[in-house]
């Protein structure tokens, strides 16, 4: 069982992890007893601070995503330019990460690393498929949890990028505006 593990030795913290499963998508209905199962098909790893959880492009080992249960993640993705990175977010008890890799087993999109030492659940791809076949209506609810969390993470990053092209379209009228008054300037 999961939270027999001696990092995992609160006596309430298999419950609470159910409930950071219920409350991380509270549109899915998990019931207690359904996040119950779910979480005794996950194993726990604690991560000291500074580990490198995933990576981004990793291509190996991603058939499997994590439960935030204590501690806290940032969430990282490069620029394009060596040795930048900007910030996607911070990632805190409750929260999903990997769901994407443990849906298709993709590189990883971004890198998250430890901030705090950090308790995790691991649900990998094949536990969860062995969930579908064993518990569907549990593993429906689950998956409807995932894609709740991957619609809202796509709603946010759709509105960074609306953002982002205002920003854009206003820096270049300013240029244009520029450029215009410097051609009339050596012009004259």
């Amino acid at each position: 069982m999961l939270f027999d593990h001696p990092s995992f030795a609160a006596p309430d913290l298999r419950e609470r992890a159910a409930r950071l499963l219920i409350a991380s998508a509270p549109m899915t209905q998990l019931t207690l007893a359904d996040a119950m199962i779910i979480v005794d098909s996950m194993e726990p790893v604690f991560v000291t601070i500074g580990t490198v959880v995933m990576e981004e492009g990793e291509t190996e080992d991603t058939g499997y995503m994590a439960l935030v249960l204590e501690g806290e993640l940032r969430a990282e993705s490069g620029n394009g330019i060596v040795g930048e990175k900007m910030v996607i977010s911070m990632i805190g008890p409750g929260s999903l990460l990997g769901d994407m890799g443990a849906i298709d087993g993709s590189p990883r999109s971004a890198t998250c690393t430890a901030l705090t030492d950090v308790k995790l659940a691991i649900l990998s791809s094949a536990m969860l498929l062995a969930l579908i076949d064993s518990h569907p209506a549990v593993a429906a609810r689950l998956l409807l949890a995932i894609c709740t969390g991957m619609s809202t993470r796509l709603r946010e990053n759709n509105r960074r990028l609306l953002a982002l092209s205002n920003v854009s379209r206003a820096v270049q009228k300013e240029l244009d505006a520029t450029h215009a008054v410097n051609r009339r300037l050596l012009g004259a």
